[in-house]
């Protein structure tokens, strides 16, 4: 890969504001213009993929194309040992509130407490080790692309705590630490994270010589 992003403007394929701050912080430094999908009004497309390159390929591609610019997309989740990896690809998923948990949206207290029940049912002696995946894919409208991945291990705990995280970060604490992603300031958190590792990676080909 030798294309590389040169103070142009950037489109964050999301509508997560959590996910937008946290990657807008990480941007900040290189002089990046950063825009949501959700600021320019652009539609999400449907997540189809298996993977969370498929799926970060698949965004990142869909709003480089809509918004004629380059365009950074994040497919990231929680994968759990002792649940063979799940709930992973579908971690989003699993906070979308069926017909019968209230109005539409995702709710995801609801979601760690799945996980926390499937855990339970498992014993009390059961691997509580899980880890965050990210990957993070460039997209150009005229189709060229790059992908970059990241990863973070640590313990799912029960109950969650902490509020200054989004998604899982509250049931989530990161080895060689005692507090949750979302206890966690969020400069320490952004130094640790997946998310963190996945742009180390992608701050190596992009802005450094």
């Amino acid at each position: 890969m030798t294309r590389k992003l040169a103070g142009e403007r950037l489109v964050i394929a999301t509508h997560n504001a959590g996910k937008l701050k946290e990657i807008s912080a990480l941007l900040a430094p290189y002089g990046i213009d950063c825009v949501s999908a959700g600021e320019l009004g652009l539609p999400e497309p449907e997540e189809t993929g298996t993977t969370f390159v498929e799926n970060a390929l698949l965004k990142a591609h869909a709003a480089a194309k809509a918004a004629n610019l380059p365009a950074l997309a994040d497919d990231s989740g929680m994968s759990v040992t002792a649940l063979a990896g799940r709930p992973g690809v579908y971690t989003a998923d699993w906070a979308e509130r069926q017909w019968f948990e209230g109005e539409p949206g995702r709710d995801w207290f609801m979601a760690m407490g799945k996980v926390e029940g499937l855990l339970t049912q498992l014993g009390p002696d059961t691997d509580r080790s899980c880890w965050f995946s990210c990957v993070l894919a460039i997209a150009w409208p005229d189709g060229e692309s790059a992908v970059y991945e990241g990863r973070v291990e640590g313990q799912f705990t029960w109950p969650p705590r902490g509020t200054m995280g989004f998604g899982y970060d509250p049931a989530f604490v990161p080895a060689g630490h005692d507090e949750t992603f979302a206890e966690l300031p969020p400069e320490a958190k952004h130094r640790i994270s997946h998310r963190a590792d996945a742009f180390a990676k992608l701050v190596a080909e992009q802005f450094q010589q």
